[in-house]
């Protein structure tokens, strides 16, 4: 069996177009919305912000879950769960470096995204942009962490 991937991703929408990034994958030139690993001892909200952040420096706030993918990858078999937020930015750093990887930014249309569909980097891209549209939304506290020293005082066993 494959490992199970956490990641996490943004979507973000500002006057009719969305916030993506292209990146290079296996040597590959991608296009994907911000995104990235949930890193251990990280709540899901702060892995989002900071993967915004980090790819492209802006300051992301999210306001609601839109969708939660699951795909496998065809060739190497192996298994993302996504937790995409949709939300909103500011406060752009344009000293900030780019995360390794990145290209650059872009701001796209639907449309501009539609037309670079063998580019995206996984189906779950254009799935999220189709459920941010149709205006799927999930608080965005649905996911409660739970801290292991809070179990452990309690001595439960899970």
């Amino acid at each position: 069996m494959t490992n199970l991937h956490l990641t996490v991703a943004a979507v973000i929408e500002r006057n009719k177009r969305f916030l993506m990034i292209e990146e290079v994958v296996s040597n590959k030139n991608v296009i994907n919305q911000p995104a990235g690993h949930v890193e251990y001892g990280e709540t899901l909200r702060d892995a989002v912000i900071r993967e915004v952040r980090e790819e492209t420096a802006w300051k992301f706030s999210p306001i609601a879950i839109n969708g939660i993918y699951l795909w496998q990858h065809p060739i190497t078999e192996e298994r993302f769960l996504r937790i995409v937020f949709c939300g909103t930015c500011s406060n752009h750093d344009l000293a900030q470096p780019l995360d390794t990887g990145i290209i650059r930014t872009l701001w796209l249309s639907k449309a501009e995204i539609l037309s670079r569909q063998d580019c995206l980097r996984s189906p779950m891209v254009l799935s999220a942009l189709e459920d941010y549209q149709s205006k799927v939304r999930f608080p965005v506290n649905m996911f409660q962490q739970i801290n292991l020293d809070d179990l452990a005082a309690r001595a439960l066993v899970v």
